[in-house]
């Protein structure tokens, strides 16, 4: 029955995929010689069109001050621009989300890194000549590159930037918190992000536990670690280790790990917790896992299969599996051309697959104490997997029943176009809201507005496709529930005199599910313009579309109303200048979106609120030609 209700187990044919490409061999080269050539620094090399930036593993990282293993909001230190995408508040169902966090410490290394003149030549320099850019970084490095890759993703992601971000890590300590995993898979980058561990790397898991209890034993590592990446002379630092009992240090991390594992989705946002992908990696093979609760308990059940109270050479083992990464990039290569045996395989494909997953990831299939919580890891996100498609259909299915919701809004404009009174489909409702047509209306705006709020929320969880919100379909549906739907809610916004107590729609208005739907569609049409043939293709309206354009105008025409009103009555010459500017674009950017018929014919209707600002801004600007009754209208200037 297992079998039937998840027939395949991917996760060691993923990591396979993995091996075969380039980009894991290759970086980890690149991050070799950055811990060798260029301690406390980076490299950069081109491969064709593909660019490796690779940070050194070996950085200045004090374990005993008291940033590190702390964390603090993304947004202090500055940083709120640098990464603004994840500083967003609030998700999808309108509850506000915790903060973002990551480590101190590692956001101060990077901060270094991002105030340096080399390192912003050397990013604009690969940003002109690639088309893919793999940050990469081992240990402490790896941290750098997984936050330098944050950074950049932020910046390119306003400019729909045709180039890839990759970045492909090794043995990295945990960055944030929850509340960072959410945004990175809310802003879908979590595919740009593939953290290679091997199976007993501690340094992984030290952040499950609290720095404080793992000292003094976690200082002479962090000695150890950094020596051995740039020199292979670490007799007198072994000799070191060796006096040290790690039998307290090992069952700390253990049940930290442990906890989090238990803990599952529950964890609390105070905690480190991972992000992206894992590509977790034995002698055996490796597994490939992109769901973090997952990722948590293997690090977890790999981990296991060290005693706490075993002999020092075993502790040893644990600590040397963090500068192994080159050996098992070498063997994960050689195995993708080499397969191992699979000789006596059950007929199922699930039960085949997940054999092979135990033992690529180091896990003997014979000890049920640790192969069966592994099963059961791997067949939970195995139906975390899963169940986007589902959601995509069953998404589907939704769409279908409101679509009468959006038929009788569709409607309502025909009707209020041909309306008599010439007042159009924004001005009609916004007048008339209470009669018992209008509410009709509000109520099919309300089950519109539940239905995009739950799309937004599960494409913000990760529920959805990766690529929904770059589907056509549902690109297309949101741009027209968003044409259609919100100028009825700025209407609304307005009637209510919410404009009053609360400021105008636009900056403390508008609901956060029309900000995520712009973005989409924003984004494709940036990206649509870098097509040679959108270029050359581009042409004019013959007639009015059939709704605005800009969702926004009538938010930016009752702004206009606001700002005649008060130039009417401002006396302050400073002030009265801005009105008059701010005015004048308006009127500039009406008349363009007029000119390319991109409005709807209710924003020209005789007595639409647009037509008649139009007017009073005419007769103002006749009254401003006349000679000035007050000193401070001298050198006005209206046209």
């Amino acid at each position: 029955m297992e079998a039937e209700s998840s027939p395949f187990e991917s996760s060691e044919m993923l990591a396979s995929f993995l091996a075969s490409t380039p980009f894991l061999a290759e970086s980890w080269r690149a991050c070799s010689f950055a811990n060798s050539a260029a301690p406390r620094s980076f490299v950069a090399e081109l491969r064709g069109e593909v660019g490796y930036l690779a940070f050194s593993g070996v950085q200045a990282i004090d374990r005993s001050e008291p940033t590190c293993g702390t964390l603090m909001a993304l947004g202090e230190c500055g940083c709120r621009d640098l990464f603004s995408p994840l500083t967003f508040d609030g998700d999808g169902d309108g509850e506000a989300e915790e903060t973002v966090k990551v480590d101190a410490g590692f956001l101060r290394l990077f901060l270094g890194f991002y105030q340096r003149r080399d390192f912003q030549n050397q990013i604009q320099e690969l940003l002109g000549n690639v088309k893919m850019i793999i940050l990469t970084g081992h240990s402490f490095g790896a941290t750098t590159a997984s936050l330098t890759a944050l950074w950049l993703l932020s910046h390119l992601q306003p400019t729909a930037s045709p180039i890839s971000v990759l970045c492909l890590t090794f043995g990295t300590p945990l960055l944030g918190n929850k509340s960072l995993s959410r945004a990175i898979l809310r802003e879908r980058w979590g595919g740009s992000f593939c953290n290679v561990v091997s199976k007993l790397d501690v340094v992984p898991r030290l952040f499950f536990a609290p720095l404080a209890s793992l000292a003094p034993q976690l200082h002479l590592l962090l000695q150890f670690w950094q020596v051995a990446a740039a020199s292979p002379s670490l007799e007198q630092l072994v000799g070191e280790l060796r006096k040290q009992n790690f039998n307290e240090f090992f069952s700390n991390v253990m049940d930290c790990a442990k906890d989090a594992a238990q803990s599952g989705g529950g964890a609390n946002n105070s905690l480190f917790w991972p992000l992206g992908s894992y590509l977790f990696c034995s002698e055996e093979g490796a597994i490939c896992l992109d769901n973090a609760t997952s990722v948590i308990k293997m690090m977890h059940l790999m981990l296991e299969t060290v005693s706490p109270a075993s002999s020092f050479e075993n502790h040893l083992k644990c600590f040397e599996d963090h500068l192994k990464y080159g050996y098992y990039t070498g063997l994960l290569s050689s195995q993708f051309l080499k397969r191992i045996n699979i000789s006596g395989l059950s007929a199922s494909s699930y039960e085949a697959g997940v054999f092979l997953a135990l033992q690529s990831s180091g896990i003997d299939p014979q000890d049920d104490n640790i192969s069966k919580p592994a099963k059961d890891c791997l067949q939970m996100a195995r139906h975390m997997g899963r169940a986007p498609n589902l959601n995509n259909a069953h998404l589907a299915i939704r769409l279908s029943k409101i679509t009468p919701c959006r038929a009788q809004l569709e409607w309502y404009k025909a009707r209020c176009d041909e309306s008599e009174d010439q007042l159009g489909y924004y001005d009609t409702f916004k007048e008339y809201g209470a009669s018992r047509r209008e509410s009709t209306i509000d109520m099919n705006l309300f089950r519109l507005a539940a239905f995009w709020n739950d799309v937004v929320g599960m494409v913000e969880r990760n529920e959805l496709s990766y690529d929904f919100h770059r589907r056509s379909k549902w690109n297309n549906a949101a741009h027209f529930y968003r044409l259609l739907a919100e100028p009825l809610e700025i209407a609304r916004y307005y009637r209510r005199g919410m404009h009053r107590q609360k400021g105008h729609y636009i900056k403390h208005g508008r609901d956060r599910r029309f900000q995520i739907l712009d973005r989409w569609w924003n984004r494709r049409i940036a990206v649509a313009a870098q097509e040679p043939q959108q270029i050359n293709n581009k042409r004019s309206r013959s007639r009015h579309t059939s709704f605005t354009q800009d969702s926004l105008f009538w938010a930016k025409v009752e702004e206009a109303k606001d700002w005649l009103e008060h130039v009417r009555k401002e006396r302050d010459s400073n002030k009265l200048g801005s009105l008059l500017a701010n005015m004048k674009d308006f009127e500039k950017y009406a008349n363009e979106l007029i000119a390319r018929k991109e409005v709807s014919i209710d924003v020209l209707a005789k007595n639409s609120s647009y037509s008649l600002w139009a007017e009073d801004w005419k007769a103002l600007k006749l009254e401003f030609q006349q000679p000035p009754s007050d000193p401070a209208l001298n050198g006005m200037d209206c046209d």
